[in-house]
């Protein structure tokens, strides 16, 4: 046996990105993966009361880089326990401190300066979406109302430059309406889009038309949500802040 296939058998044993093919970034382990999303779709969802809507559109292999809107520091979490597949999110740089640093990146997390020219991330991101991973990206770059008024070009620039489809998901109900008292166990649905294809124009002007794609899959996308969902949530929000006075 050589020195290498020596290395190499020892890493997958750890559980390191040998034993991911390529799924997880450098320095990452695929047993702490896999209790990383074991605590997002347990512990994560205690809180809550979700409600997981077309889950079946996930593709279960190819590469992806998955878009969605942010309202809550929750949607991260609970997304990467509902994928059901390896999933490395771009996380904001300010959370990669101490010990949570440490788990962020062994499970396979990527820090992301916001505002800034960081390719580093971004070239993790592309080799995991060319080993045929999945990449998670909340292309509003901050937290915000979840509207997705604006979109960043780092989703349509990973796709368009590996050859990823993206898939659209949505959340409502992790974000506290302002105004409003804690509530127990506030309803959150999650509904998952079908997987696009972004456009193929090359330049500048394809990248912000290829943003905006994804932005508007986006809008549409909750657009669908409200529909299917509002009625009941309404019922269901004011059902619980009479009955407890309390909300997340």
């Amino acid at each position: 046996m050589t020195a290498e296939n020596s290395r190499s058998r020892k890493s997958a044993a750890a559980g390191t990105p040998a034993a991911a093919d390529g799924m997880l970034p450098e320095g990452a382990s695929s047993a702490w993966h896999r209790l990383g999303r074991w605590i997002g779709a347990t512990f994560v969802r205690l809180p809550y009361r979700v409600t997981i809507h077309h889950g079946e559109r996930i593709p279960k292999s190819g590469a992806i880089v998955l878009v969605a809107n942010h309202s809550s520091m929750v949607d991260g979490p609970l997304l990467f326990g509902m994928v059901r597949r390896s999933a490395v999110f771009l996380v904001k740089y300010e959370m990669f401190r101490g010990p949570l640093g440490w788990f962020l990146r062994r499970i396979g997390q990527l820090p992301v300066r916001r505002g800034e020219a960081d390719r580093a991330p971004l070239m993790a991101a592309m080799r995991v979406l060319r080993a045929g991973g999945l990449v998670g990206v909340f292309p509003e770059g901050t937290r915000g109302d979840g509207v997705v008024s604006n979109a960043q070009h780092g989703a349509a620039w990973l796709a368009r430059s590996s050859g990823a489809r993206v898939l659209p998901v949505v959340c409502r109900g992790t974000r506290r309406p302002e105004g409003r008292k804690r509530r127990f166990l506030p309803r959150v649905d999650v509904l998952f889009g079908e997987p696009v294809t972004l456009p193929e124009a090359k330049g500048r002007a394809g990248l912000t038309a290829a943003t905006e794609r994804v932005r508007s899959e986006l809008v549409e996308l909750l657009g669908e949500l409200d529909r299917l969902t509002g009625d009941e949530r309404d019922d269901c929000d004011d059902c619980d802040d009479d009955a407890r006075g309390n909300q997340a």
